[in-house]
């Protein structure tokens, strides 16, 4: 029998005789099978809202009763807002939903936003103890649109340090866990939202990628994950001209809802002019990617240039099985170009941009004693750098891109593991070696995503199985450039064809 969830008896005093009127009016009518509002489909879940099938103060209720629960085992939503001031929200978001007003895609749904970027009245620290008391003044870029397709911001979720390496921990909120082992490490730098997502705390999460932070911790969360094409979605950036490699992107538990969260994000921005044309809407209507007949390209250890833990090939190399059984062709394929100056490229390139964003606090002798050690490595890295060291690094990227171009007139896909080991010890600041290999940098253990970041590919991550010790790992699967839509069809396709795999979920006492 379905059971209809009930508000509890804190969350009914909350709101109060006015807002539990609006309640009465909007009670329960449909409930997953388990009886768990927050077991739903965002996409789904948006739809009854907006039915009058479901109230989003129920739903608002049922995701901070999870949070409670759950949330002080793995650190995921930090800066969670007052719960009657929630409650009260919600409760207008049902009234807007009675006066049959026009609606957002996302109307009602708690939602809390990745903590490098802005949202009015919320702590804004981006992890570092210069920014520890910080509150937004405005609506960042992207949140601007999260805000118009009404949702109701719960809180942020944790992040390193100013984004910084792929590993959730910062000295303002501490150590983000993975759900599947409390012992490890979430990922990042988008960990808070992966794990949040994981563990049903919230129905979508909004990310940044910039080395894989859309990318590894979908992996190591068993979620999905998309990095877009650059100029997809806008980014609160200093320079409008000279394009970062860094993007902001959607996280969901499922295909439906990624392209969902990519719709409201997405489109094009007059403020940014290096944006592409066209609006969001259009992603919304993503069908499963016929797979017969595709060629995909496996890229495994790009001819032994990039090194892996023990399993994760071969974990993802199963995986990608999947794909045959679908009709697809796969083959090995490395690009015909020096995969160690293509890092170099990577790395040089990381420190112009990066370094660039932080060389005020740099400056600063009070701030530059609060920056971690990378964030210094990153700008004395730039520092270094003259124009047209930055000019000829940026030709040595071109190189690789166009030879990745050039692997796609044969393949449709180019694939690779999301990231190079599994989960590793939450309390390591990063792995020192890869299969006997030292690491070079803080982030070398990301060259994977990082190569693949180079290319401008969408690119989207998704859940590839467990190794040997039952942590999990994902599958990245680029497509060429702009081809953001092949890279949701493919997701979908992916799911359809791995119920089994997919419906496995972390469980926390």
């Amino acid at each position: 029998m379905v059971q209809t969830p009930r508000l509890t008896r804190r969350s009914a005093l909350a709101l109060g005789a006015a807002s539990a009127a609006v309640l009465a009016e909007a009670r329960v009518r449909a409930a997953a099978p388990s009886g768990e509002i927050t077991a739903l489909p965002a996409h789904q879940l948006a739809g009854m809202i907006a039915a009058r099938q479901v109230s989003a103060v129920e739903v608002m209720a049922a995701y901070l009763d999870r949070i409670e629960r759950l949330n002080p085992k793995v650190n995921a939503v930090i800066a969670l807002q007052d719960r009657a001031g929630l409650l009260k929200q919600a409760a207008a978001a049902d009234a807007a939903v009675k006066a049959g007003g026009p609606l957002g895609a996302l109307h009602g749904l708690p939602h809390a936003v990745k903590d490098l970027s802005a949202v009015a009245g919320l702590p804004f620290t981006m992890g570092s103890p210069i920014f520890k008391d910080q509150i937004a003044a405005a609506d960042g870029l992207m949140v601007e649109r999260l805000r118009k397709a009404g949702v109701v911001f719960i809180g942020k979720t944790n992040s390193p340090e100013f984004g910084l390496g792929s590993h959730t921990f910062n000295p303002v909120w501490g150590t983000t866990r993975n759900p599947w082992d409390l012992t490890r490490s979430a990922g990042g730098s988008t960990g808070g939202g992966a794990v949040a997502l994981a563990l049903d705390l919230v129905p979508l999460a909004d990310g940044s990628d910039y080395g894989g932070s859309l990318r590894n911790p979908a992996g190591w969360n068993s979620v999905f994950g998309l990095r877009p094409s650059l100029g997809r979605v806008p980014n609160d950036t200093q320079d409008d001209w000279l394009v970062s490699m860094g993007v902001a992107g959607p996280m969901a538990r499922n295909a439906a809802d990624l392209a969902l969260l990519f719709s409201v994000q997405a489109g094009f921005d007059a403020r940014k002019p290096m944006m592409l044309e066209g609006g969001g809407e259009a992603w919304r209507a993503i069908r499963p990617e016929a797979m017969k007949g595709k060629r995909i390209g496996w890229a495994g250890d790009l001819g032994g240039a990039v090194p892996y833990e023990p399993g994760v090939l071969e974990t993802c190399r199963k995986a990608l099985s999947r794909f045959e059984d679908m009709g697809a062709v796969v083959e090995d394929a490395v690009p015909d170009f020096p995969v160690e100056q293509a890092w170099q490229a990577f790395v040089k390139l990381r420190h112009w941009q990066q370094g660039g964003n932080l060389l005020a606090f740099y400056r600063d002798p009070a701030k530059r004693a609060l920056l971690k050690e990378a964030a210094v490595w990153e700008v004395e890295g730039g520092l270094a750098l003259s124009a047209f060291d930055v000019n000829a690094w940026s030709a040595v990227r071109s190189g690789w891109s166009r030879a990745v171009a050039k692997l796609f007139r044969r393949y449709d896909y180019w694939v690779m593991p999301s990231s190079q080991l599994f989960p590793f010890p939450a309390e390591w600041t990063y792995p020192k070696d890869i299969g006997g290999r030292q690491m070079r940098t803080y982030h070398e253990w990301m060259m994977a995503t990082c190569l693949v970041t180079l290319t401008g590919c969408p690119t989207v991550a998704v859940p590839a199985g467990f190794g040997p010790a039952g942590l999990p790992i994902g599958l990245q699967i680029a497509a060429p450039v702009h081809a953001d839509a092949e890279c949701l069809g493919v997701a979908a396709a992916w799911e359809a064809a791995n119920g089994d795999l997919l419906r496995r979920r972390p469980v926390l006492a």
